[in-house]
């Protein structure tokens, strides 16, 4: 599972995967771009590295963060360019495609959505044993985003199979 934090001065990336009973984070990062390039060379790089980085880890699935409400109009549009970016890429790959808003990340990572950044650090840190706090944030960001998503197919996959099992009795 891979999550995206996206933006385009700097795109957190994280790459969970489960082992036994628990997670480990395989991979987690920031691309970064220069802000002083034309924005259209910014994006070509960052689509660059994100297809790189798809191709390089393998995920069965992308969750990406989903851009609900923004002060700054100017960053919300390079958020959402970076965003759209990140599913072309996961698109192109085959995988699977998910998104989330950040207070679904802080629900399903701390346990209340309106959580501080410390706080989903910290959460991320503990729930992938990682042996420090995930710095900058962008990357317990995108560590979140997969965590969220591996809970919510989880929570799927009990439904649907509580629903095989009563469709078996019937």
């Amino acid at each position: 599972m891979l999550g995206i934090d996206p933006g385009v001065s700097r795109c957190g990336y994280g790459c969970i995967e489960r082992d036994g009973g628990g997670l480990v984070a395989v991979a987690a990062g920031v691309v970064t771009t220069a802000p002083a390039d034309p924005l259209p060379s910014r994006l070509v790089e960052l689509a660059r590295e994100l297809d790189a980085l798809v191709r390089e880890l393998a995920p069965d699935a992308v969750a990406v963060e989903r851009v609900l409400f923004q002060t700054n109009a100017r960053t919300a549009m390079s958020v959402g360019q970076a965003a759209g970016l990140a599913l072309v890429s996961a698109e192109r790959a085959g995988c699977e495609i998910a998104t989330y808003s950040a207070n679904e990340v802080k629900l399903a990572v701390c346990g209340w959505g309106g959580a501080t950044k410390e706080q989903v650090q910290r959460s991320v840190q503990l729930l992938c044993k990682l042996p420090a706090v995930p710095r900058p944030p962008d990357v317990a960001d995108a560590l979140g985003l997969a965590l969220c998503h591996l809970s919510a197919t989880r929570g799927r996959d009990r439904i649907a199979a509580a629903l095989d099992a009563r469709k078996g009795r019937s």
